[in-house]
């Protein structure tokens, strides 16, 4: 029988973390609790992102503009990321597995909706980008139904699996270019609503709550983490790991059709290896960093992602361009999980709403990402400008790691690398 998470200084035996004996992780926790939140969390990052690749085919026939395709693919970022915080809050009041449950149904209701109705207007692909930001939100759910359940030193890997699920761009970059070639875009929406729905029966035959959930916490708790000057720092790393991370997943389509005029098939697939070399990483990058702590890795991958973004914005060839793609995605990969394994190492007792701030500032760097590279297309003709401040952020990241490492390993009595 699987046992839950107990306490910071406890492990899952309930002594000391440091007299404990080593428990594998896979006896740690609960195993079909976490496949439920991977494949939760995987196909609600497939329609997250899913107007990312659709671009081209709707910008021809709404006719938009560039600045316009930026703000579409940006706009379900924004969304999830201000409703992580909604679910943040919901998860510590009704438990992660019906707020996960909840929030599929919206995303699967306003799918079949745009597609029974069309979506006919650059409004109207407004307004569906702030339901699939239902979809990104599954972020605030899906870490902390795995995170309760294991303890310290594998939280790490625990986050890393289950944030894994961000593979589900991959799916989105491969299956629906080519599905728009077949039917339309439009009848995309309805077909994404067949997986949703399955996932979601085998979500709620498989997940289940961890025994020890916090108490729910008073409105005024929530603010007082704002106030607590290592919140920030986490939200901040994280906005330019999974910002960097996401913000690329949604708008390599649109680059790689008006860099390279690549048809949106193809695009489709050099965006989906791009993708698939950040997801991959993920769970390595808890790993790592609970290997060699989560500071040294970050600071690892804000030096890498840094190179590599500059790399972008001055390569002249698709070769080049992918390479460098692939490159900046593993680092930022690596960091997403890097940071997963620092916020419960000083935030366990308010995982929750934790996950929900800091995912939202991962999601507004992603609405910065992509909205910045539209605009600096559509008014300087290049994306270059969009690539060089982002790559600017990572080195101020990476300055600012090095400023909190000392700090924080002196403070946080954790019994895990920090």
């Amino acid at each position: 029988m699987a046992t839950a998470y107990l306490r910071p200084d406890e492990d899952i035996t309930g002594l000391p973390a440091q007299d404990a004996p080593a428990t594998s992780f896979w006896k740690a926790g609960h195993p079909p609790t976490l496949i439920a939140a991977f494949l939760y969390f995987d196909l609600a990052f497939m329609v997250w992102v899913l107007l990312g690749p659709l671009a081209p085919e709707i910008a021809k026939t709404l006719g938009l503009t560039p600045a316009q395709k930026g703000l579409m693919v940006a706009v379900p970022t924004l969304a999830g990321a201000l409703l992580r915080v909604v679910n943040g809050v919901l998860v510590d009041r009704i438990g992660p597995k019906r707020s996960g449950a909840i929030n599929q149904v919206i995303v699967i209701l306003g799918l079949f909706t745009a597609w029974s109705m069309g979506v006919g207007s650059f409004a109207g692909t407004l307004a569906l980008g702030v339901v699939l930001g239902f979809a990104g939100a599954s972020f605030a759910v899906a870490l902390p139904l795995a995170s309760r359940w294991y303890p310290p030193e594998h939280q790490g890997k625990a986050m890393g699996l289950a944030g894994m699920g961000n593979s589900g761009t991959v799916f989105a970059a491969l299956f629906a270019p080519t599905l728009a070639k077949l039917f339309g875009w439009n009848a995309v929406l309805g077909l994404a609503c067949i997986p949703l729905t399955i996932v979601l029966a085998v979500y709620l035959m498989l997940a289940k709550d961890a025994p020890s959930q916090p108490a729910p916490r008073r409105m005024m708790d929530y603010a007082a983490l704002l106030k607590q000057t290592d919140a920030w720092w986490l939200m901040a790393f994280y906005a330019v790991t999974f910002g960097g991370f996401v913000g690329l997943a949604a708008s390599l389509p649109i680059y790689f059709t008006d860099q390279f005029g690549l048809s949106t098939v193809v695009a489709g697939y050099c965006t989906a290896g791009c993708v698939f070399a950040g997801s991959l990483v993920r769970p390595m990058g808890g790993a790592l960093a609970d290997r060699i702590g989560g500071v040294k890795a970050l600071t690892m991958v804000y030096a890498v992602a840094a190179v590599a973004l500059v790399g972008v914005s001055q390569a002249s060839g698709l070769p080049a361009a992918l390479a460098l793609f692939v490159v900046a995605m593993l680092a930022l990969g690596t960091g997403n999980g890097s940071v997963f394994q620092l916020v419960p190492q000083r935030f366990q007792a308010e995982i929750g709403v934790m996950t929900g701030l800091v995912g939202m500032a991962g999601g507004i760097g992603g609405f910065y990402l992509a909205s910045s590279l539209g605009l600096a297309r559509q008014f300087t003709g290049s994306f270059a400008p969009g690539f060089l401040i982002f790559a600017g952020l990572a080195v101020a990241a990476l300055a600012c790691v090095a400023g909190v490492k000392a700090r924080w390993r002196a403070t946080w009595k954790t019994g895990a690398r920090i």
